[in-house]
């Protein structure tokens, strides 16, 4: 018979293991974090390289001042109300077999004008809508 009184031991927590784990962990965090600076939004508009745009049939060229004035094929367009520019692209429309709505704004002209021209779009039931772009030079960038 064996009278002897067994100990326990205790069982010991490996915290070197553990402390590397969390390290890496943090590592990881610190270098997948993306930090930006909301009050500094820098914005770079993209050019295009695309062949200059040819008359094709089918298309209604909107084009956009820098002050807002509208010109719808070559036709101004009196005052600056979507509605009015609406009625201005449906008669542009008229029998063409779903027409392309071609949206050449200057460089200069606020972002609501181009607004007033999709929603005038919108109203005049026209849903094919693309933008004109200015080529880049060959010898530099814009």
């Amino acid at each position: 018979m064996n009278f002897r009184v067994h100990q326990k031991d205790d069982p010991e927590i490996n915290l070197i293991a553990f402390i590397d784990v969390l390290l890496v962990i943090l590592i990881f965090l610190m270098l997948s974090t993306t930090y930006s600076k909301f009050a500094e939004l820098k914005v770079t508009l993209p050019t295009a390289d695309a062949e200059p745009l040819k008359d094709r049939p089918g298309e209604i060229i909107v084009l956009v001042s820098a002050d807002g004035r509208y010109s719808v094929n070559g036709v101004v367009v009196e005052g600056r109300n979507p509605e009015l520019l609406a009625a201005g692209l449906r008669s542009a429309a008229g029998s063409l077999k779903e027409p392309m709505v071609v949206i050449t704004a200057d460089a200069a002209a606020a972002h609501q004008f181009v607004i007033n021209v999709l929603d005038a779009a919108r109203r005049a039931g026209l849903t094919r809508l693309t933008f004109a772009t200015e080529q880049r030079s060959p010898g530099g960038s814009r």
